[in-house]
């Protein structure tokens, strides 16, 4: 499953620059929102499930080469943030449900 059936399904915002999301697989998925265990546990190619918002994110996430951040609980990166993550080419998505729900819905869907 690519990235784009991903922000489809589960009716994502995308904060940051447009790309083509079909070229992108996931390849599992991490959820914390401590950014020591998101470097310790965190994959290469995993959505990132957080309800952190801030700059910090966008150098963890480059880091580990995560596919994608899915920021939850309407919680909104400031404009600087979003900027470094287009630099960095870190993907920023957004929704107003719960990082738990979030979670279900990957896992059903098969992300594992």
């Amino acid at each position: 499953m690519n990235l784009q059936t991903l922000i489809e399904k589960l009716q994502l915002n995308i904060l940051t620059a447009p790309r083509d999301f079909t070229s992108i697989i996931p390849q599992g998925g991490y959820t914390s929102d401590l950014l020591s265990c998101v470097m310790a546990g965190a994959k290469n190619g995993n959505i990132w499930v957080t309800l952190q918002a801030h700059l910090n994110i966008v150098a963890v996430a480059s880091m580990l080469d995560v596919a994608a951040i899915i920021i939850t609980e309407n919680a909104q990166p400031d404009a600087a943030t979003i900027a470094k993550a287009n630099e960095q080419n870190v993907i920023l998505l957004s929704t107003p449900k719960a990082s738990y729900e979030i979670c279900g819905t990957l896992w059903d869907m098969n992300l594992r």
